[in-house]
């Protein structure tokens, strides 16, 4: 087998055999095994948050529509309460007119003539 980047047969341009070791496009790194560990950390880091955090990028970055949602039906609950109440009072106020009406007859208006 020969290494990445190398092929077995000569150069067609030069007719020279391949060189052994690493190729020009990739240099040898001093820390190569570093490097990978903390890559595949990296890798593992990010897998864990997408399977604990779903399709979000990690879990900073919150999703801020739902305060708004939440906030707009307290709202919403709060005025139909209010029209509630409203009509309720309003409600009561014609029934206690009519009790009233009913308990308290208006008198007849009378019409006196007097002679003069």
């Amino acid at each position: 087998m020969s290494s990445p980047g190398h092929s077995p047969w000569p150069d067609a341009a030069t007719g020279q055999p391949p060189r052994p070791g690493p190729s020009p496009a990739h240099p040898p790194r001093p820390n190569a095994e570093r490097y990978l560990l903390e890559a595949d950390s990296l890798r593992r880091r990010q897998l864990r948050a997408a399977l604990l955090h779903g399709s979000r990028q990690s879990w900073r970055e919150r999703r801020r529509i739902w305060p708004a949602v939440l906030a707009g039906v307290g709202a919403v609950a709060i005025v139909i309460a209010a029209i509630a109440v409203y009509g309720a009072f309003q409600k009561q106020k014609r029934i206690n007119e009519q009790q009233q009406q009913l308990n308290n007859p208006r008198p007849a208006v009378t019409v006196s003539v007097s002679g003069g």
